[in-house]
């Protein structure tokens, strides 16, 4: 792929927000492109997506096959948690409104003295609870929502940040994920049916080998299983995007590595 299309291809990614233009007057960007805004809020956001965009497209065209491929890779990667994230979201209202049903069918049960409960959304709730969660562990780190030591960490340049961040990446993530993986497997395999000696039992019909919960009225426990293994190699994947990123930091290439400003924490001294 040519460094020009790259450029190109950056640039047609999204069309720029035209404001209206009822009032406000015009500002003038640092590229001496004129623009109309309607607020300074508004002025200034529009500025700033436009300044970033080409940044990015100037940044691609200079840099090289190696950079630019990175890039790729890491937008990529970076797509997952978008697609588990928003699954996540659904899953959040999914869990609350069984909750409200598990709380709304004990008060009646008790109430009327009768048997309203159901166990199968008792298990349900906790099982789809635990699955969005292991669902937004790549999300949480693409986010950088991990804890920190906040007034120390706003103090350290960029470069300072990527590395450690790059060796604890290597060091500690991947190999985590990796072990997560492999400890994993053989349970998630034996929870969706494979027998001891390794082979699978005939037939289509394969959720009826499917571990189920000794619990009265419990459900297959397979799919959160393979639900588990699926959110840790997520996070896996992740890490290497983590790594791109700080990679291409520490090569100079900060709008490719997609790298967000965040406010720093204020500091309250006694």
């Amino acid at each position: 792929m040519s460094t020009e299309s790259d450029a190109e291809g950056v640039e047609a990614e999204g069309p720029e927000p035209v404001p209206s233009s009822d009032d406000g007057g015009t500002f003038v960007d640092e590229f001496g492109d004129e623009r109309i805004g309607t607020d300074a809020a508004a002025a200034a956001a529009l500025l700033d997506e436009a300044t970033t965009g080409r940044r990015l497209a100037a940044d691609l065209s200079e840099a090289g096959a190696g950079p630019r491929t990175l890039y790729h890779v890491r937008r990529v990667l970076d797509s997952f948690p978008t697609f588990t994230g928003g699954i996540a979201q659904v899953l959040v209202i999914v869990v609350f409104c069984m909750g409200l049903f598990n709380v709304v069918t004990r008060y009646l049960s008790k109430a009327l003295e009768r048997d309203y409960i159901r166990a199968e959304f008792f298990e349900g709730q906790t099982m789809l609870f635990g699955f969005l969660c292991c669902l937004g562990m790549n999300y949480g780190m693409r986010e950088g929502v991990n804890p920190r030591v906040d007034f120390w960490w706003a103090e350290f340049s960029d470069r300072r940040k990527a590395w450690i961040d790059l060796v604890l990446h290597v060091l500690l993530f991947l190999p985590f994920c990796w072990m997560a993986i492999r400890v994993n497997w053989d349970p998630v395999l034996n929870s969706l049916g494979r027998k001891f000696d390794g082979t699978w039992p005939e037939g289509w019909r394969v959720w009826n080998s499917w571990e189920v919960s000794p619990d009265a009225g419990g459900l297959p426990r397979a799919p959160v299983r393979v639900g588990i293994l699926v959110a840790f190699v997520l996070l896996f994947l992740q890490t290497v995007a983590e790594i791109i990123k700080n990679g291409l930091i520490l090569m100079g290439h900060k709008t490719l590595a997609g790298l967000v400003e965040r406010d720093a924490p204020i500091r309250v001294d006694a």
